[in-house]
């Protein structure tokens, strides 16, 4: 194997992590007690996954000292084979085009949930939503974050986030079931003809490209009350 080692970049992943929560605070904001928490794990999240993408790869350290002359690349701590799908598909440059636009895709999937959601919440005026991404899931920030941590678990796995992002998830679908016993209590038979009417995260498998191309419909008919909106 080489001794070529491509880690040990703190700095790099401090910005990392600086980035992307603020990133997920400024679409998921946190206000109770429970939204802190989840944010807590998000961030416990971002820390393992950019300690071992930039600063210290302990899976690939286990994953060498475990498989020996046997683990299937000679440079398995350069940075482009510290990705373990390239070196699951062989570690051709093929492989590593294909994960990371695969990767990048889905983080960028995500992205445009979270700002469309967070951008139609914050316009409703503190109003229940049910247009735009909102008539095809009811909770599209957060299935927004799932194909960001999706993304995430493609571009670079390690043990730690493999077995935090179902954690992470379960979290986040406990928050969405909470906040649609506050919403049924504010609005009533509107939300309740409306939960049973749209899919609380995964949209029908025709209508994911109306729900990325989705745009805020000024029919007023699509916003109901005078409380709370969704996530």
């Amino acid at each position: 194997m080489s001794d070529e080692y491509a880690y040990g970049m703190w700095i790099v992943v401090v910005f990392n992590v600086g980035i992307f929560l603020f990133f997920f605070l400024s679409f998921l904001p946190p206000k109770g007690k429970i939204e802190w928490r989840n944010m807590g794990m998000v961030t416990a999240f971002l820390i393992a996954l950019f300690s071992e993408m930039y600063g210290f790869p302990l899976t690939i350290y286990l994953l060498t000292g475990w498989l020996g002359d046997a683990y299937p690349v000679l440079q398995p701590f350069s940075h482009k084979l510290g990705h373990l799908w390239v070196v699951v598909f062989g570690g051709s440059d093929l492989a590593w085009f294909l994960v990371m636009v695969s990767s990048l895709f889905l983080m960028i999937a995500g992205y445009v949930l979270l700002s469309k959601g967070w951008r139609q919440v914050h316009g409703a005026h503190g109003n229940m939503v049910t247009d735009g991404v909102y008539s095809y899931a009811r909770h599209p920030q957060y299935t927004g974050l799932f194909l960001v941590i999706g993304g995430f678990l493609v571009q670079w796995p390690t043990f730690l986030t493999v077995l935090m992002a179902p954690v992470l998830v379960y979290a986040y679908v406990r928050l969405a079931r909470s906040e649609e016993q506050i919403m049924q209590a504010r609005f009533g038979e509107n939300y309740e003809r409306y939960s049973k009417s749209v899919p609380a995260f995964v949209p029908a498998a025709g209508k994911w490209r109306g729900f990325f191309m989705a745009k805020l419909s000024k029919n007023k008919d699509a916003i109901i009350g005078k409380e709370g909106s969704g996530d």
